[in-house]
C-alpha cells in the first residue's frame, strides 16, 4: 500500500487486495497446462529402443512356444494349412486389386514393339510377294509370327485394361474359404493350450505393431485440445490475478490513500487519489452566462490565489463545459484554465481568482 505524497510511474503497484483464492487458482492451471504438456510430449515422443527391444523378445518367445506346441500337436499340418491360407488371401487380394498402372505401361510398350515388328515384317513381305514361291520364304513365315505376336500384345493389353472377371474373384474367393475351411477343421482338433499360445502370439503382434505405430491422429487432437483449454484457463486465472491489484493509470503523486492495510474494500469505493502536479488546472464556478459571452478557448486571463497572496500570473482557457448548472437562480459554466506556469505552492482545491482579460 502506497503512502500520501508517494511519487509514482504509471503501472507502478498502489494496492494489491488479498489474492488467496486467485493465487490458488493460477498455480492450478498452470499444473494442468504442464500436465497437458507433458500428455502430449508423451504421447508424440517416438518409442524407447528398450520398450521395442521388450515388445520384439515377447512376440519371439510367444512365437517360439507356438511352433514347439504346434509341432508337437500336428507336425507340419497347421503350417501348411495357414500358409495355403496366406497364398489364397494374397492371390485374392491381387486379383481385387486389378491391374497396376506399371503393368499397363509394360502392356502398352510389348503392343508398341509388337507393332512395330509387324511393320518391319509386313514390308519386308511386299518386297518378295510378287515371288510365285512366297509361302516357301521365310519373309511369309516371319509376317505370319509378327501377326500372331502383335494379336496376342492386343488381347494382353485389353485383357488387363477390363479388370477382373467375375469369374476371377469368385474362383479366388472360393480358394480363400476352402484354405480356411481346413486350417478351421485343424485347429479344432488342436489342444486348447495350442490355442492359448497362438492368441499370445497375436497379442504380442499386436502390442509391437501399436508401439511402432505411435498415436492416433484423433488422440494427438484431443491433447493439443487439452493444451488449448488449459492455456485458456490460465490466462483468465491471471486476469482475475491482475484484478487484485490498482496499479497507477499514469505518473504522478499519490495525493490520499482512502483505505488501510486489512480493511476491507467495497466495490466501486474510491481507494486511491492520484495526481499528476506537474500540470495544474483551475475552475471556475460562478462564472454566469453573461460572463463568458465571447470567451473562447485559448483566451488569456490573470490568475490571483488566496492564499499566494504574493503571486499571479497569466493563464490560458482550455475549455468551456457546453452545459451550465444552476447556482441560486443564475446560469454559470465551467471554464477550464490552464496556468502558463508552476508553483510548488499550488495546492488542490486552492482558492483562485479569474479576471478576465477583454
Amino acid at each position: 500500500l502506497v503512502q500520501e505524497g508517494d511519487v509514482v510511474t504509471a503501472g507502478q503497484l498502489l494496492v494489491r487486495l488479498r489474492a488467496n483464492q486467485q493465487q490458488a487458482a493460477v498455480a492450478q492451471a498452470q499444473a494442468t497446462l504442464l500436465r497437458a504438456e507433458a500428455q502430449l510430449r508423451q504421447l508424440t515422443a517416438p518409442p524407447r529402443s528398450q520398450e521395442i527391444a521388450a515388445a520384439e523378445a515377447t512376440l519371439q518367445a510367444a512365437s517360439a512356444r507356438y511352433e514347439r506346441l504346434a509341432e508337437a500337436a500336428l507336425p507340419g499340418d497347421i503350417a501348411a494349412a495357414e500358409a495355403a491360407v496366406n497364398v489364397s488371401q494374397a492371390s485374392l487380394a491381387k486379383v481385387l486389386e486389378g491391374t497396376s498402372e506399371q503393368q499397363l505401361i509394360a502392356a502398352r510398350a510389348d503392343l508398341a514393339n509388337a507393332e512395330a515388328v509387324l511393320r518391319q515384317a509386313q514390308r519386308a513381305y511386299d518386297r518378295v510377294k510378287w515371288s510365285n514361291e512366297i509361302g516357301a520364304l521365310p519373309e511369309s513365315a516371319a509376317l505370319q509370327q509378327a501377326t500372331n505376336n502383335f494379336e496376342a500384345a492386343q488381347a494382353r493389353l485389353a485383357d488387363l485394361q477390363s479388370g477382373p472377371s467375375q469369374a476371377d474373384v469368385a474362383n479366388a474367393s472360393a480358394q480363400v474359404r476352402r484354405a480356411q475351411a481346413q486350417l478351421d477343421t485343424l485347429r479344432a482338433a488342436m489342444p486348447a493350450d495350442l490355442v492359448a499360445a497362438e492368441a499370445d502370439v497375436q497379442g504380442a503382434q499386436a502390442q509391437l505393431d501399436l508401439l511402432l505405430a505411435g498415436a492416433r491422429e484423433e488422440a494427438v487432437a484431443v491433447a493439443e485440445a487439452e493444451i488449448a483449454a488449459a492455456t485458456s484457463g490460465l490466462q483468465q486465472a491471471l486476469v482475475a490475478l491482475g484484478e487484485t491489484e490498482l496499479r497507477a493509470p499514469f505518473a504522478g503523486t499519490v495525493a490520499e490513500v482512502m483505505i488501510e492495510t486489512g480493511e476491507q474494500a467495497a466495490p466501486g469505493n474510491v481507494l486511491i487519489r492520484l495526481a499528476d502536479l506537474t500540470h495544474w488546472e483551475v475552475e471556475t464556478e460562478d462564472l454566469t452566462e453573461f460572463d463568458i459571452v465571447g470567451l473562447t478557448s485559448g483566451d488569456q486571463v490573470m490568475l490571483e490565489f488566496d492564499a499566494i497572496p504574493d503571486l499571479a500570473m497569466d493563464g490560458t482557457v482550455k475549455r468551456i463545459r457546453p452545459i451550465g448548472e444552476d447556482n441560486r437562480g443564475d446560469i454559470v459554466y465551467t471554464v477550464v484554465i490552464e496556468p502558463t506556469a508552476m508553483d510548488p505552492r499550488f495546492l488542490w482545491n486552492m482558492t483562485a481568482a479569474v479576471t478576465l482579460v477583454r
